[in-house]
């Protein structure tokens, strides 16, 4: 996922024989604060104990953030992925991760994809089931044509994409920074609106509704157009898998990892056994002092650290934790206040096996599909280990306006407005007599340290933030702003994606090495040593 707006090539500089950097022997061992426990905080925390730093995490819940994957009571070997579940080949950064800790992935079950046995479309109470688009009614070939002359003609898409295959810097932000002065001011909803391919209502609809790659794009058409561009330039929502036994085995794999190369630390030494395994728990106030950053943690013990890592959402900063005013520059608190959260829902059940997969007598088809309607329940998901085995059943993903109408239903209450819901598609299966575990379910936005799924840019928010992105670069800052570094995936460019986790944790690696005085080798430069060569348009603030 090479993102053009900062198109710096972050699995280079992970894979590079030479490291990260190094530190001046002096600084081995200085205490760093890692705030969160999610898939960024795990990235910075285990990278800088790998330089030598001993990083201190704190975490208010448990490891893993939205990496959560929730084991079914009774079986736990089944999960339901209550946050990040599909994860594009594309996320180079995070793979490597994942390759590290020798994860198994397999093809993600989306609509139309290549592995997924059948789709189902629910729309406007017609029903439509195919394997390929090229066999659903040609209305929805018109979408896919109208969404992909939009593009090509607007965004110059080949171009874009040619660049980021071949990393093409030169290209990729001459191209890149042209739309953003176009689109910066329009949602996607305007985007198509205004496109010439797009002037039928029907044809926004089902777009809308349906979409291609992950599915409907409805949720976000009040969002700025950049985001979606942003995702499909680098095929975020294309050749997707999923990680067997569950993603959150990432996070908690390099809690535990004992990294190969070290300084500093004997061999053996991991995050866990560094915090006698466990971490420190919430962070509840956070002040500036002459030297750093003092820390106090709801236990009310209180540490003063030269530089802090922090990376939940950014939202926290206002209301969760008691923060100093001067932990962040004014245009900085105004970025944090403007960012937009989007809302999510998912409820999931255990099935005694994957009785979907059964043919419908009538037809010959599969009893139930990979399902996309525009009734309540939006996406189902069906995953199966064969044919002797339990599966797991996502009965409902949906966003924002969606995923409220879930926000006052206990677990109990979703369960049953679903199976009506589900039956009316599907009148002649029954689906509560498969049941075997569950309701297991999450709404987002309700999450009191989440208060949101993941932030998605509005109209005209590209400046905040370019703000919190290029935050971790303070040479030029005020000596008393410094030290303070945010990162997750609500501060990268491709919020939503664990990519952008690891790349902004990384990207605050880099900032602390720096802050202690520490330097990358000549022969891998790190995201701040190219800034200036890769450093997002700025546009005009008057």
């Amino acid at each position: 996922m090479l993102v053009p707006d900062f198109p710096f090539s972050y699995d280079r500089w992970l894979s590079h024989p030479a490291g990260l950097g190094s530190l001046p022997p002096a600084m081995h061992g200085t205490e760093v604060a890692v705030i969160g426990g999610g898939m960024s905080g795990l990235t910075a925390a285990y990278e800088l104990l790998r330089l030598g730093i001993s990083p201190v995490l704190y975490e208010a819940e448990q490891l893993g953030g939205r990496m959560r994957s929730l084991p079914f009571p009774g079986n736990p070997e089944y999960k339901a992925e209550m946050g990040a579940m599909r994860f594009p080949i594309a996320a180079r950064s995070l793979f490597h991760y994942i390759d590290l800790l020798g994860l198994p992935t397999r093809p993600f079950p989306n609509p139309l994809a290549q592995g997924t046995p059948s789709t189902l479309i629910d729309l406007n109470g017609d029903r439509d089931r195919a394997r390929t688009t090229e066999e659903l009614p040609g209305v929805y070939q018109e979408v896919a044509d109208a969404w992909d002359k939009a593009l090509q003609e607007r965004a110059d898409l080949a171009t874009l994409r040619d660049a980021i295959q071949r990393r093409d810097v030169t290209t990729l932000k001459t191209v890149w920074n042209s739309l953003v002065k176009e689109f910066d001011d329009q949602s996607f909803y305007g985007f198509l609106a205004t496109s010439p391919t797009f002037q039928s209502f029907r044809h926004r609809e089902i777009f809308g509704q349906v979409g291609f790659g992950t599915g409907g794009w409805d949720t976000d058409f009040p969002n700025s157009v950049l985001e979606i561009l942003r995702v499909v330039v680098t095929e975020a929502d294309d050749h997707q898998v999923g990680i067997v036994g569950g993603s959150s085995q990432v996070p908690n794999g390099l809690w535990e990892h004992r990294p190969e190369t070290l300084a500093h630390w004997p061999r053996g030494t991991s995050l866990s056994s560094l915090h006698g395994g466990r971490p420190r728990p919430a962070v509840t106030r956070l002040r500036r002092t002459a030297d750093g950053v003092r820390v106090t943690d709801e236990s009310g013990e209180e540490r003063e650290f030269p530089a802090v890592i922090f990376t939940p959402h950014v939202w926290t900063l206002l209301n969760r934790i008691d923060c100093d005013p001067a932990l962040l520059s004014t245009p900085l608190w105004t970025a944090v206040e403007r960012t937009h959260y989007m809302g999510a829902s998912k409820l999931f059940v255990l099935a005694d096996r994957p009785f979907w997969r059964d043919a419908d007598p009538a037809t010959g088809q599969d009893m139930m599909s990979m399902t996309l309607t525009d009734r309540m329940p939006r996406g189902v998901y069906l995953f199966d280990d064969g044919p002797d085995r339990p599966g797991v059943m996502c009965l409902s993903y949906t966003w924002n306006d969606d995923s409220l109408k879930f926000a006052t239903l206990s677990a109990e209450e979703r369960l049953e407005t679903l199976l009506t819901k589900l039956g009316a598609i599907y009148p002649d299966v029954d689906i509560r007599s498969h049941i075997i575990g569950g309701p297991l379910t999450v709404t987002w936005e309700t999450e009191p340290r989440f208060m949101g799924a993941f932030k998605n840019n509005l109209p005209g928010h590209y400046r905040y933030q370019r703000r919190l992105f290029t935050q971790f670069m303070q040479d030029g800052m005020d000596p008393e702003q410094r030290g303070f570094f945010l990162c997750g995936d609500d501060v990268s460019w491709t919020a939503g994606f664990a990519e952008g986790a690891v790349t902004t944790a990384l990207n605050a690696v880099w900032g602390v090495l720096r802050h202690l005085g520490g330097t990358t080798h000549p022969d891998n430069p790190g995201p701040g040593d190219l800034f200036d060569i890769h450093a997002p348009l700025e546009l005009p603030y008057d």
